[in-house]
């Protein structure tokens, strides 16, 4: 790959160039650990074979983007080749660069990326979690920068690259009548008094009243007394131990054991059966917008979202838990999450666009001699290859790409992309619509 220019593009032609990336990686502890994660791996790839992956740490996420807590790098080849230690981060590469954005980027979000890209690698449960509106996150971030790190809101997709589940949004009336009635250990954490409401609900105004009362219920469950918690939840452990002796358990009390041994004592565990268990096969998607509640389980996926680090935790994690913020921000929507499948934008690529203005997703699987030409945008691009080589050529260079890569498109970049045997990669970019109608 041709050196990259620093002190700016006073050539146009070089603003059509792609750039190699070195990225970030964050060792969580419900990553997956060594060599058993593909984020090590991938991070060891891109690390130019420095990763040295260590096979006690564990490996959950893989950052490409500009955001602080992780920044990607612009790769600079030394005189030997090999990769330069003083390669400079994307953000201030861009800033020095800031057509390679487009001039509708600019003008709506500045001299930064406004999404950022992920890969994840779970090996057991995420905390009980929601991500703050705007207004919210500001608020957070003057109050606590600490913990919240930026100001800026967090809608997020995750794309599954092998099965995946996870915890999304609550479930519906139905669902939270049944559960209340066949597990007397939340009745016995919440009240009788509050659970008995679920019965004096009217047909009107309904669904506001259902709202109010899941909300009562939530919120009464987190906020209780540790020690009230640990009782009611070895209750109900003992008792579904008994039970599936002599039937089969339900998949969300599968769950309940699982997590509970995950985080023995935990009100996250209580709070799972109030949530909807959601498993997507490789290649469905699942979006998350502002105040949803959630928690990814296990699994490998592809992330998206817009460009911030903010997590308002209330349940399964070690880490800061901001109950009061977390129940009194949530929508409390009840139902099933939409499972989104992607457009065929042609035989090799699926486009995922979220309603989140920030970004848009597409997976491109190439089979052996495949070739796409990916049309160039008004905005930028940045790219993960997932596994598999091949070739991405622009209008005036040819890189070859291999499995850990990361690369940085610029705004109107059209490129062809090849291989002679497979190739799996990602591509996320502003989304397209607010790109064509600014």
């Amino acid at each position: 790959m041709e050196a990259v220019a620093i002190n700016g593009m006073n050539d146009k032609k070089q603003e059509t160039k792609i750039v190699k990336l070195k990225c970030s990686v964050q060792n969580y502890d419900w990553g997956r650990i060594g060599h058993d994660s593909r984020v090590a791996r991938l991070f060891d790839k891109n690390s130019c074979g420095d990763g040295q992956i260590d096979e006690k740490k564990h490996y959950a996420e893989f950052w490409i983007g500009t955001h602080v807590s992780g920044p990607s790098f612009v790769q600079q080849k030394g005189q030997n080749g090999n990769c330069d230690e003083n390669n400079v981060s994307l953000k201030s590469w861009i800033m020095q660069n800031p057509k390679v954005l487009g001039d509708v980027v600019v003008d709506k979000w500045g001299l930064d990326l406004p999404f950022l890209l992920k890969v994840l690698s779970v090996g057991r449960s995420l905390s009980i979690q929601a991500h703050p509106d705007k207004e919210l996150a500001g608020f957070l971030h003057k109050l606590q920068p600490n913990v919240y790190k930026d100001a800026n809101h967090k809608p997020e997709m995750a794309l599954a690259l092998t099965e995946f589940e996870a915890l999304c949004g609550f479930i519906s009336a139905e669902e939270l009548d049944v559960v209340l009635e066949n597990v007397p250990e939340i009745k016995e954490v919440v009240g009788n008094a509050c659970a008995d409401q679920i019965s004096a609900l009217d047909k009107h105004n309904g669904e506001a009243k259902e709202e109010r009362f899941l909300r009562a219920i939530f919120t009464e469950l987190m906020s209780a007394n540790r020690e009230v918690i640990s009782e009611a939840l070895s209750k109900l452990i003992k008792r579904l131990n008994r039970e599936k002796e002599t039937r089969q358990l339900t998949s969300k009390e599968e769950l309940v054991l699982k997590l509970e041994k995950q985080y023995p004592n935990d009100v996250g565990v209580f709070a799972a059966l109030l949530l909807n268990q959601v498993k997507l096969e490789p290649g469905d998607g699942l979006y998350i917008g502002a105040n949803e509640p959630h928690a990814y389980l296990k699994g490998e996926c592809i992330e998206c979202m817009a460009a911030s680090d903010n997590v308002v935790r209330a349940g399964l994690t070690p880490k800061y838990m901001d109950v009061k913020i977390l129940c009194s921000m949530l929508t409390y929507k009840q139902g099933l999450p939409e499972i989104l499948k992607g457009v065929p934008m042609n035989p090799y690529v699926r486009r995922y666009t979220p309603p989140f203005e920030e970004f848009e997703v597409d997976r491109c699987m190439l089979d052996q001699g495949g070739l796409v030409v990916l049309p160039a945008l008004p905005g930028p691009s940045v790219f993960v290859v997932i596994s598999g080589e091949g070739s991405m050529h622009t209008e005036l260079s040819e890189d070859r790409v291999s499995e850990g890569d990361a690369l940085f498109a610029p705004a109107g970049t059209e490129i062809r992309v090849s291989t002679n045997t497979e190739l799996h990669l990602y591509r996320a970019g502003v989304n397209n619509k607010v790109l064509m109608n600014p």
